[in-house]
């Protein structure tokens, strides 16, 4: 896997103060994307050991509330494989922080066992993340006023009670995003 960048100290991709990962590679190609240059799975840096080790490292400080994974697109098999172990590690050690994930694909097509991005990894992948953002950025449906998403296709998926549930239920920390439509 390779990635096209990673931020520190990111506030704008998920809840509080992030380090976010930028996988590169999607097949989605979404009109309008705003980093079309990470549909190119050969684009960046290649994801090694020592980066992982700086990702873990970035969580260590308590004013971090978690890890994003975003790109490109992480559900993409040859990411998922690769984010597993990393995700793996997250959770072990920092079960107090949130792991967020943004993909091109909806929860539904990631159970079907038809959809050729359902690979072995993804059930225990799913199982790992607390919050994904999902759907295809749609440029008709662009609204910049919406929180964490760019179009109002897309969901905010609290991953935990949608697995334990069976169906998907929504994210929200906020009631009062929550009476503005947090979907």
């Amino acid at each position: 896997m390779r990635y096209g960048n990673i931020k520190y100290c990111d506030i704008a991709n998920g809840r509080g103060v992030r380090t976010s990962l930028f996988v590169s590679g999607c097949t989605h190609h979404c009109k309008g994307c705003f980093q079309p240059e990470t549909w190119d799975f050969a684009y960046g840096e290649e994801f090694t050991d020592e980066v992982a080790a700086r990702i873990l490292e970035s969580l260590e400080p308590a004013y971090v509330d978690g890890l994003t994974v975003l790109g490109g697109e992480p559900m993409e098999p040859e990411n998922q494989r690769a984010l597993l172990p990393l995700l793996r590690e997250v959770r072990a050690r920092f079960p107090q922080k949130d792991i967020w994930v943004f993909t091109g694909d909806t929860f539904d097509e990631l159970q079907d066992d038809n959809c050729q991005r359902r690979i072995e990894a993804t059930d225990e992948l799913l199982s790992l993340i607390d919050v994904m953002v999902d759907g295809r950025f749609v440029e008709e449906l662009k609204d910049i006023s919406l929180r964490f998403r760019g179009s109002s296709n897309q969901r905010i998926i609290d991953m935990p009670r949608t697995l334990a549930e069976g169906s998907v239920q929504q994210w929200c920390d906020d009631a009062t995003f929550a009476q503005r439509g947090a979907w």
